[in-house]
C-alpha cells in the first residue's frame, strides 16, 4: 500500500521571549496502513496517538524546536516508543520546553528518513530558527515546510534566534529549487504550492517580512 499524508489541527500556546500567543498547529502523518511517520508533534499527544489508529510509529520528526511544535513529542515518544529526530543547531530552543529530556537522534541536511516505501529527504532550512528543516517527499510531489514557509510568505523571523536573510536565502536555494507543482504543506495554516509562492520572493524581501 501506497504512503497517504493525514493532517491533523491541534491547539496550545506558543511561548518565546516572554510572550504567549494561541496558536492552531499542523500536524502532518505520513505512513501507510502499518506504519508512520509524526512531523511535528503539537500540543495533543493523546490525539496524535489517536490519529495513527494503531500503526506503528517510526519516528517523531520536528521541523524545529519552538515549543508549539515540540511539547507533545516527549509524551508521543513515550507511549510510542518512537524516537524524536531533532536538527542540534535548535538544541538551545529545545531545551527551554524540555530542559530535562533531550531528542533521541539528529536530522542533517541530505539525510534520507524511509517510510511506507517513501523517501523524505531532510533540507536544512534556517531563518525561522537555526536548526529549521523541511521534509522533501518526491514521490508524493510535497514538501512540508514547518514555519519556514506559509501561503503567502516566510515565516516570522523578529524574535530571538531567528534571522531574515537567511529564511529568505534558504527559501530561495533549498525551496523555490523545488518543482513549481510541489504542494507545500506549512505548520500553520493551509497548504500551498511552490508555483504560487514563487513569484513573490522579491516582494518579501521589499518589505522585510
Amino acid at each position: 500500500m501506497a504512503a497517504r499524508i493525514d493532517h491533523l489541527v491541534t491547539s496550545g500556546t506558543f511561548a518565546l521571549d516572554g510572550g504567549e500567543w494561541d496558536v492552531d498547529n499542523n500536524v502532518w502523518i505520513v505512513g501507510d496502513d502499518t506504519e508512520a511517520i509524526v512531523i511535528d508533534a503539537a500540543h495533543d499527544a493523546a490525539a496524535i496517538e489517536a490519529a495513527l489508529n494503531g500503526r506503528t510509529l517510526r519516528a517523531i520528526v520536528c521541523t524545529h524546536a519552538h515549543n508549539d511544535h515540540i511539547d507533545a513529542a516527549p509524551a508521543l515518544a513515550d507511549a510510542t516508543g518512537a524516537p524524536i529526530l531533532l536538527h542540534p543547531d535548535d538544541l538551545p530552543l529545545w531545551k527551554q520546553t524540555h530542559p530535562d529530556r533531550l531528542p533521541d537522534g539528529e536530522l542533517a541536511d541530505g539525510q534520507e528518513l524511509e517510510i511506507a516505501g517513501t523517501t523524505l529527504k531532510v533540507l536544512h532550512t534556517p531563518g525561522h530558527a537555526p536548526g529549521a528543516v523541511c521534509l522533501y517527499a518526491p514521490g508524493q510531489a510535497t514538501v512540508f515546510t514547518g514555519d519556514t514557509l506559509f501561503q503567502g510568505g516566510p515565516g516570522a523571523t523578529g524574535r530571538s534566534f531567528s534571522h531574515f536573510p537567511t529564511i529568505v536565502a534558504s527559501i530561495r536555494d533549498r525551496l523555490l529549487a523545488l518543482p513549481p507543482e510541489t504542494t507545500v504543506r506549512t505548520g500553520h495554516g493551509d497548504s500551498t504550492t511552490i508555483g504560487v509562492e514563487a513569484p513573490h520572493l522579491d516582494e518579501w524581501i521589499a518589505r522585510g517580512h
